[in-house]
């Protein structure tokens, strides 16, 4: 699906590249879109908010914000689940009836829910579950961090609005996964 004037568009914005860059796709193609974070109880939500906060500003859209609370959630690494809860979050914190709700998951990772198959296995659960009329969209599902990357650099978001730390520190680790892609990029 693309943006348009008919459909609605909810974006997940976590604050980092990935989200950013995928709110920036939506954003500028026109037609009602709209941010939400998800706090799901992890030690970055705090730094993450802020940054969603200047990205969706930047861009100009309005950033919805809903919380789920865990204290499961110690470390960095993979959160079994993480994409599919934030899917559903942003389904219900948006009240979406019909359009599209937008992930920047890309091909550079091994979690399973940033593949091309759970994006295909939630599609069909969400369209199932709303008549088709609400439908999941990942446009870099298969591309690289650096392609999404690069996608960002061509936008209206400055890629230092964004914050990508497992950790949630002020000032990045420079340890976390989230970091060293960073860091690989030529970021702090």
């Amino acid at each position: 699906m693309t943006a348009d004037d008919s459909i609605e568009t909810v974006v997940l914005v976590s604050g980092g590249i990935d989200s950013a860059a995928c709110a920036a796709m939506y954003a500028n193609n026109g037609g009602s879109t709209t941010g939400v974070f998800v706090d799901y109880g992890h030690p970055a939500a705090i730094e993450e908010f802020a940054s969603a906060e200047k990205v969706c500003a930047a861009l100009g859209i309005p950033l919805l914000k809903t919380s789920f609370s865990t204290d499961r959630i110690t470390g960095p690494g993979e959160i079994v689940g993480r994409n599919a809860l934030l899917i559903w979050s942003a389904v219900f914190a948006s009240g979406i009836k019909k359009g599209v709700i937008a992930i920047g998951v890309h091909a550079g990772t091994t979690y399973y829910d940033c593949s091309s198959t759970f994006i295909t296995r939630m599609d069909n659960m969400l369209a199932e579950s709303t008549n088709g009329l609400v439908r999941i969209s990942a446009p870099f599902v298969n591309a690289s961090k650096s392609e999404v990357f690069s996608y960002l650099q061509r936008s209206k978001v400055e890629a230092s609005l964004t914050y990508s730390c497992e950790s949630g520190s002020k000032e990045p680790c420079g340890i976390c996964a989230s970091c060293q892609d960073r860091t690989k990029l030529g970021l702090r």
